[in-house]
């Protein structure tokens, strides 16, 4: 009997295998009753920090993969690369024109404008990949070196595999699956480095660089697939594709811009000031940027998606987004202010003595990065409120002041660029949180009320250690001047009573998912 019984139920399941295999690698709709069916992380500060894993991860991963290829490989070898990078890094800017950010921002996404969007951006792919593929030749000739060509064509396959997954990565974003992603993040880190490093003992010379980095970008692209249930049908036209494409162009539109505005000071000061100018330009830049970007770049990922969700909850919008832009500020603006007090010392330490001039202009520019820290979370707002053409627009005004001010302080070489960018950035700052603050859930005076006092307690605890390191310029003292800082900011962010309640709510209750309001 139990013989018959179990027979019956493995004819059973032989019948409905087949149906079973469809709807697990064929699913042609979006997994759960709703992309947005899992609920807000309990504590958005884990979700953040499987995404700085995987972030450092593969920051980690890269660089051990130049220092190891660096022992292998010839100078000319990277040379080849660092001729193709900056033409592969424009492009790139049109990869993905902001349509996975417009599937995580649309409150209701069906699995027919998924995959529309998933065409969109495979051809998007082929158009970059036949546009390289033309321009190729001519860059070689250029440099005279059909090495570099044969790079650059290789590279073209690299954008079509990435386009095939930017709708994965965009609905496992909507489903908060950051623990997922994170994994995906490091492992195809990782897995670069090997491939990179293999191909490198086996002397493929210049093509292990190539290896590493398609590598890294085809099995993210397969990890996506064999994480997310969400296969692709045919394309069709829907009524919402104007909107995505309108949400896409004009994010797209910003991106440009503002790659533009970041890298034409470092194009004018080799141009007109010389290499070693420039070195000492680039290296202070690199070294401000780089932790700001272990922070923001993690953060990005997590909150476009949960903001988006929260768009229906102005006040837990709110009240998610001041307290994440105030912990992330709580974190950031010390190291900075500390750093930028006591540049002469630190700077020798990293780079060595010869960087004194890198480390006078990285004391000009940490000043910026007081403020950058607090702009750069406004691209949250724009994104996650669907208004990319009002972000479009900021980009060019903020562009062309920036660019002004370059033009300005190009006279002064590389420290006046320093000085004139810091001028740009305190006249922008009030103009883009009253323009982001005009509507929305974040007014500026929720900005004002809640980051004010924390850019005060930075700006003067920057005074502070700059005092003390200036009376005690040793590097025995710098102990002594990393206690000023701290001390100074937390006791004046304590003394005003609102950002003395925030602080102890981030610290003692923070990303708790209960719907409390911050009222100012």
């Amino acid at each position: 009997m139990s013989t018959d019984s179990e027979l019956k139920r493995s004819i059973r399941i032989l019948r409905t295998w087949p149906a079973r295999l469809g709807a697990r690698f064929h699913c042609n709709s979006l997994p759960g009753k709703s992309p947005l069916h899992r609920e807000l992380p309990k504590h958005l500060g884990t979700a953040t920090m499987w995404m700085g894993f995987g972030h450092i991860v593969r920051t980690a991963a890269s660089v051990a993969q130049i220092l190891v290829l660096s022992r292998i490989l010839q100078p000319a070898d990277f040379g080849i690369v660092a001729v193709c990078a900056p033409i592969v890094a424009f492009i790139a800017l049109f990869q993905d024109p902001g349509l996975g950010q417009a599937a995580i921002q649309k409150e209701h996404l069906t699995s027919g404008e998924a995959s529309l969007l998933f065409w969109i951006d495979i051809g998007i792919g082929l158009v970059l990949g036949v546009i390289l593929m033309g321009a190729a030749p001519a860059v070689g000739a250029f440099y005279e070196d059909k090495r570099i060509t044969s790079y650059l064509m290789a590279t073209c396959i690299t954008f079509v595999v990435a386009g095939g997954g930017v709708q994965h990565e965009a609905l496992l974003a909507r489903e908060m699956r950051f623990d997922i992603l994170a994994v995906n993040t490091a492992i195809s880190g990782i897995l670069g480095l090997v491939a990179a490093v293999v191909a490198g003992l086996y002397d493929f010379s210049y093509w292990s660089l190539y290896i590493g980095s398609f590598v890294t970008t085809f099995f993210y692209v397969v990890g996506l697939w064999s994480f997310s249930k969400w296969r692709p049908g045919w394309p069709k036209k829907t009524t919402s594709a104007n909107w995505f494409m309108s949400f896409g162009m004009n994010l797209t539109g910003f991106n440009v811009v503002n790659f533009f505005a970041r890298n034409l000071d470092g194009l004018l000061v080799g141009r007109y000031w010389g290499l070693i100018e420039l070195g000492h330009y680039d290296r202070a830049n690199r070294l401000l940027l780089a932790p700001l970007t272990q922070v923001m770049a993690p953060l990005y990922k997590v909150m476009i998606p949960v903001l988006s969700r929260l768009n229906s909850q102005p006040d837990r919008y709110r009240d998610v987004y001041i307290r994440t832009l105030a912990a992330a500020l709580i974190l950031i603006l010390p190291g900075i202010a500390f750093a930028t007090a006591t540049s002469d010392v630190l700077i020798a330490a990293v780079l060595g003595p010869r960087w004194d001039y890198a480390a006078q202009i990285f004391s000009v520019l940490g000043i910026a990065g007081l403020l950058q820290a607090m702009n750069n979370p406004a691209g949250w707002l724009f994104i996650t409120q669907g208004r990319t053409k009002e972000f479009f627009r900021w980009g060019l005004v903020s562009s062309l002041l920036v660019v002004a001010a370059f033009f300005v302080g190009l006279r002064y070489g590389g420290i006046g660029v320093a000085v004139a960018y810091v001028v740009a950035e305190y006249i922008k700052t009030p103009l883009l949180w009253m323009y982001v603050g005009r509507r929305g859930p974040v007014r500026t005076l929720d900005i004002a009320s809640a980051v004010g006092p924390l850019q005060l307690a930075a700006h003067l605890s920057l005074a502070a250690t700059w005092l003390v390191h200036f009376c005690l310029p040793s590097v025995a003292a710098l102990l002594f001047s990393l206690v000023t800082c701290v001390v100074t900011f937390f006791a004046i962010v304590i003394a005003f009573p609102r950002t003395r309640r925030l602080t102890a709510d981030i610290i003692f209750n923070s990303w708790s998912d209960r719907p409390r309001v911050i009222h100012w």
